[in-house]
């Protein structure tokens, strides 16, 4: 446990605050809908066309299932491709974490961007495989009632892994009518998912769900996915509460297709479908019980969360195959074991009359543990073959925060914020030069100001602090576990700070576009490197760009969207020629239209994802190849049945998915291998049918 010291700094903040956590933006108990909680509740159907007037800047948005429906997704983390700017893809399995790109960072599985689903936070620390590690495997994507997302490290109620910003899913909490879907297609696909609702009492209602899925893919190693996941939620409703109690569980296992070097491919020695090493893959299963209660009324708004998540992950990689040992190979394996986290999120809002002007205070909380049993090892075919280190974490934080919103007159108001984090850290390991307590504490001021120019127009400038916490592994380690060399550990936290302007547009009517000039200073870019066993520091880095989001509903029916994300992120304090940031995307372009009826009909969507070239190494001299894919789904409504079809990478691209730069070693290769372009293949065009009945009515 952490030693005294480090329990008085997580208690202090809680004799400040009795309630916490913001709720200006909460999920409704209906469906298709986002409420937003201030003094009353404001539903708005589907997308939220116009925020002018309630969101703090422009990189604001809130997407529901009415359009998410409709979006052709290979995955489910790509739901969060709603956020402007952001990209989600995969380097291995379908069970694993996926890649996470936007504003200039390359997220690896999550360090900056902080995603929340029904106020569990779903960002691990101190992971066996990355720090901030984000899976949301374990979502069904048809439960999904809306995202809320904020970027910009400006906001108050968003603390760890913050610094490009935040996203939040609401889930459903009650059905209209039954759903059942069922969908097959290429590669062995299949999937099945089944939800309901039903009453209980006068006011409440109790929805039960789960899906089941099975996916080969087009690997010379079939992936054999084998996952599962499920969902029971009661409800509760009043006219001024709402009290939720939830139960989710997912397990799944799958075989890797890892990322493959191009050398391999280019001599015909490897299939682009195959693998270097064929017994890669994993396992991992996570279950929860949380519940939420919110009151909103005339004299203002309270919110609590609780929640507590068991965890579990066993993953066998092979990124560098033979180039460290020969004879037995480079793989490793990684496990979070028996990983348990439990938490609060508190809120308060009142309005507040002082000096004849209109003010909005709000005070949150956020209080947070983890313990888990961290393994990594040497391995060979998925046996155990040397231990490089075992340690077990536990891991504190507490965040309090507040935020004071004035109303200077009727088209002018400020939102000033200040937040302070607290962090006690504590590492027992099998190294004892490796263990130790640790405790760290940050404090973060947010600043926004609007002005409504006229009705179809707000400007903004926003700015403030923010940071992600770092391994604790690294905060305690003082020498390395493999080499036994002294190493000086990293701080516990990575500052940050960042600045954006602003425009809410809406010339015509159904038509918003926000445009967003930002830029975000990194006090430094420290990674774990799990298959070291260490953390390795880097220089600071600042990024910056420009941000064009544009939403427009022709009608009931037709809608359409356009977001362009233009980023330039470098290095600070090195030498220009070598400040490139390595898988640092610097052009994303997505864009849609979509067709849903009113009644009976034709729906559909078609959707195209690209990215640009980017820099592979710190010099620029080594770019990935651009990459572009197009998806669709169409087909029929009639009454509750739906009949569809989505297709996936409908032009047959052979482009990557991702791309890296690094030393690896294959069999038959001199010794030191070779510097070399390793990318993992999007799949190729493929098609899934599926029949519904109740889904999007």
């Amino acid at each position: 446990m952490p030693n005294q010291l480090g329990v008085g700094l997580l208690l202090i903040p809680l004799l400040f605050t009795v309630l916490v956590s913001p709720v200006h933006g909460q999920s409704s108990s209906g469906t298709d809908s986002v409420a937003v909680y201030t003094l009353e509740p404001l539903t708005v159907e589907g997308r939220i066309d116009d925020l002018t007037g309630l969101a703090t800047s422009a990189s604001v948005g809130f997407v529901g299932a009415q359009d998410l429906r409709l979006r052709p997704i290979a995955r489910v983390g790509g739901l969060l491709e709603v956020v402007p700017g952001m990209i989600l893809t995969q380097h291995s399995g379908s069970g694993k974490s996926n890649q996470m790109f936007v504003r200039g960072f390359n997220l690896d599985h999550g360090t900056d961007f902080s995603t929340r689903v029904e106020g569990m936070p779903v960002n691990l620390p101190t992971h066996a495989h990355g720090q901030g590690y984000t899976d949301l495997n374990f979502v069904i994507p048809e439960l999904v009632d809306a995202i809320e997302y904020s970027l910009g490290t400006h906001h108050t109620e968003i603390g760890d892994f913050g610094s490009a910003g935040g996203a939040e899913m609401r889930l459903r909490r009650r059905l209209s009518r039954p759903i059942f879907s069922v969908s097959g297609g290429a590669y062995g696909q299949r999937r099945l998912v089944v939800a309901s609702s039903i009453d209980v009492g006068e006011s409440g209602s109790l929805l039960v769900g789960g899906e089941a899925q099975r996916y080969d893919g087009p690997w010379e190693v079939p992936e054999d996915v084998r996952k599962w996941s499920g969902m029971a939620r009661y409800t509760r409703t009043s006219p001024t509460q709402t009290l939720s109690v939830m139960a989710m569980g997912y397990d799944n296992q799958w075989n890797a297709s890892d990322q493959i070097p191009t050398r391999a491919v280019a001599s015909g020695a490897l299939d682009r479908y195959g693998q270097v090493d064929p017994t890669l893959g994993g396992s991992s299963s996570r279950y929860s019980l949380s519940a939420g209660w919110t009151r909103s009324t005339s004299s203002g708004s309270q919110h609590v969360d609780v929640y507590a998540v068991g965890y579990a992950l066993d993953l066998f990689s092979n990124f560098t195959y033979l180039l460290d040992d020969p004879v037995d190979g480079d793989q490793i394996r990684q496990v979070d074991d028996g990983r348990v986290t439990w938490g609060a999120n508190l809120g308060t809002l009142h309005p507040i009359e002082a000096g004849g002007l209109d003010h909005e205070l709000s005070i949150g909380s956020q209080i947070r543990g983890d313990r888990a049993d961290l393994m990594l090892a040497r391995s060979r075919e998925r046996a155990d073959l040397e231990g490089i280190r075992v340690d077990d974490v536990t891991q504190w934080s507490v965040g309090v925060f507040s935020e004071w919103t004035t109303r200077w007159s009727a088209s002018f108001r400020s939102v000033v914020g200040l937040r302070w984090d607290g962090y006690a850290f504590d590492v027992s390991s099998d190294l004892a030069s490796n263990s130790g307590q640790e405790t760290e504490a940050a404090v973060s001021p947010k600043l926004s100001l609007a002005w409504l120019v006229q009705p179809s127009m707000e400007l903004y400038v926003s700015g403030g602090l923010g940071f992600h916490s770092n391994d604790a592994r690294g905060v305690l380690t003082t020498f390395d576990p493999v080499t036994q060399a002294p190493v000086d550990p990293v701080d516990p936290i990575a500052g940050s700070w960042g600045g954006e302007f602003g425009a809410r547009l809406s010339p015509v009517p159904g038509l918003v576009s926000t445009a967003t000039a930002w830029a975000i200073d990194l006090e430094s870019e420290l990674v774990y490197v799990g298959d070291a066993g260490r953390v390795e520091p880097s220089a600071g880095s600042r990024r910056y760009g420009l941000t064009l989001a544009n939403f427009y509903r022709f009608n009931q029916e037709w809608a359409t969207d356009v977001d362009l994300s233009l980023t330039q992120a470098r290095f600070r304090d090195v030498p220009v020629a070598e400040s490139r940031i390595p898988g640092a995307l610097e052009r994303v372009l997505a864009m849609g239209v979509a067709r849903e009826p009113i009644a009976d009909g034709l729906f559909g969507s078609v959707r195209l994802r690209h990215f640009s070239a980017y820099p592979l190494n710190e010099t620029g001299t080594v770019r990935a190849e651009p990459s572009s894919v197009l998806n669709a789904v169409f087909g029929i409504v009639r009454g509750n049945l739906r009949v569809g079809a989505t297709l996936l990478n409908a032009l047959d691209e052979e482009d990557s998915d991702i791309q890296y730069l690094y030393r690896s070693r294959l069999s038959g290769e001199p010794v030191g291998g070779f510097e070399d372009v390793h990318f993992h293949p999007y799949e190729p065009r493929r098609v899934q049918l599926t029949l519904s009945w109740g889904v999007g009515r």
